[in-house]
């Protein structure tokens, strides 16, 4: 496909601009002539083409809208078009972020009853949905974690993280000054209780704990790991990127979590990727509702009012309130299905997570076999001792079959991974072909090795030089 540049032909246009109203200013007179453009060099093609040409690149791009989406621990569920409509409302599209009070108490009710929703369904005493996304969120979390323990005259400098954790976890706990330490996971796939005994000392601040775990696996002992840590005085970190698996069934707070960082863009149905929008919440229990980003919301007599009134704020963390498009997606999707309707689509994500574990097992490993939550876990080590198939080989031989690969080689303590999350929104028939593409592929790295190595096979571009195409990245095109 020619990029738009090649297209380009001296003299056509896509526009027709009219005279310009407004007096000639002599740009030199104004301006250092070195600070000004030689030229532009912008494509030239004519309406039609430029329509045709971006119509046929938007083809060639995959979105959950077009197909089966399994991104382990990404969450690609469909998003109803109802969270688009409402989304997209003139009331909540046409006000300025900064507009007054009075004008924006629409907004700032659905804000606030967001707020409310979270509570109840995470049992957290109170809610930001200020940071813009789950790692921000994990950033604001820590950075209430650290300024509670300031205000306590506690100089701790550790942060647990299991090595089942997202990725994000070690780099929030460095940003705020603390050193993180490895916890490792048990034979089961659960935290290792006897090493998380022997790390908790008065110098550990946090635990950061994703649970359900980036294995897909609920932790078994939470009761336990939320007594061992709140014993020396430290605080229980959720991460809550895979909340997915556990809406409506139980609440993080009831379990001992102080804090919990969602992602509203995953878990509330607005699909990730891309490079955003997206929305990052965090809650947290009564010990950390001081340090809560402000301005926060207070209801009055006489409505709502955005408040700075808070001494102990770790402040502002983000321009404006949050992502409010995502905002009010999230807040379309929870009262369109209510209580009842979140935790049916709960269960329906870890069912279907169980029946592509169940079926696939018999073609590839499965490091820890028990029942999964919302993503299962497996293993492309077979193939690799088999007949040289990669992990990476069979991601890219699934293109073939029109399905976007799942997140591989994650979490790293599993090798050769291979993580699927089919979340509530496909069907058992989308399953079903998905699984025998995945058989398929078993079938032919044991009979067709190469057949895998060298896919894919329908795509323009084929196989691609990763490393090369990572550290000297091509982007730019240059002209002939």
């Amino acid at each position: 496909m020619e990029l738009i540049f090649e297209k380009s032909r001296p003299g056509r246009s896509a526009a027709s601009i009219a005279e310009s109203d407004v007096p000639f200013i002599n740009i030199d007179a104004v301006i250092d002539k070195k600070y000004l453009r030689a030229g532009l060099d912008l494509p030239e093609v004519a309406e039609v083409d430029l329509v045709r040409h971006y119509t046929n690149l938007s083809r060639r791009n995959f979105g959950v809208d077009l197909g089966f989406y399994p991104l382990g621990s990404c969450t690609m569920k469909y998003n109803p078009k109802v969270n688009e409509n409402a989304a997209a409302l003139p009331g909540f599209t046409g006000l300025h972020p900064y507009g007054d009070d009075e004008l924006a108490q629409g907004n700032m009710q659905l804000i606030d009853e967001l707020e409310q929703c979270l509570c109840n369904i995470f049992g957290m005493a109170a809610f930001t949905l200020q940071p813009a996304a789950g790692a921000h969120g994990e950033l604001t979390g820590v950075m209430m974690i650290k300024k509670y323990f300031e205000k306590r005259g506690e100089k701790r400098h550790l942060i647990l993280i299991p090595d089942a954790a997202h990725g994000t976890n070690p780099a929030s706990g460095a940003l705020c000054g603390f050193e993180t330490v490895t916890l490792r996971t048990n034979g089961e796939g659960g935290v290792d209780i006897e090493h998380l005994k022997s790390l908790m000392t008065e110098d550990v601040a946090a635990l950061m704990l994703t649970n359900p775990n980036t294995l897909g696996l609920f932790e078994r002992n939470i009761e336990t790991v939320s007594s061992i840590i709140h014993a020396q005085g430290g605080l229980l970190y959720g991460d809550g990127a895979n909340a997915n698996a556990f809406l409506g069934i139980t609440r993080p707070g009831d379990l001992g979590f102080d804090v919990i960082q969602l992602n509203l863009h995953k878990t509330f149905s607005t699909p990730h990727g891309g490079g955003g929008p997206g929305s990052g919440p965090v809650g947290v229990g009564r010990a950390l509702v001081d340090y809560l980003p402000v301005p926060r919301i207070v209801k009055t007599h006489d409505g709502y009012r955005w408040s700075n009134k808070f001494p102990d704020s770790i402040g502002r963390v983000k321009a404006f309130y949050g992502n409010f498009n995502v905002i009010v997606k999230a807040y379309t999707y929870i009262r369109s299905l209510g209580a009842a309707g979140l935790q049916r689509a709960t269960s329906m994500a870890v069912l279907n997570a169980n029946y592509i574990k169940e079926k696939l097992k018999p073609y590839f490993d499965l490091p820890y076999d028990r029942i999964c939550m919302h993503e299962c876990v497996f293993s492309g080590s077979r193939q690799v001792s088999e007949n040289g198939v990669h992990t990476t080989d069979i991601a890219k031989r699934l293109i073939d079959f029109g399905y976007h690969p799942p997140t591989i080689y994650f979490p790293l303590i599993v090798p050769e991974a291979i993580m699927i999350e089919p979340t509530e929104t496909e069907s058992k028939e989308t399953l079903d072909a998905f699984c025998e593409a995945m058989i398929a592929i078993a079938r032919e790295a044991k009979d067709s090795p190469q057949l895998v190595k060298d896919a894919p096979w329908s795509t323009e571009v084929k196989r691609l030089d990763e490393v090369l195409a990572a550290r000297k990245p091509d982007v730019c095109w240059k002209k002939k």
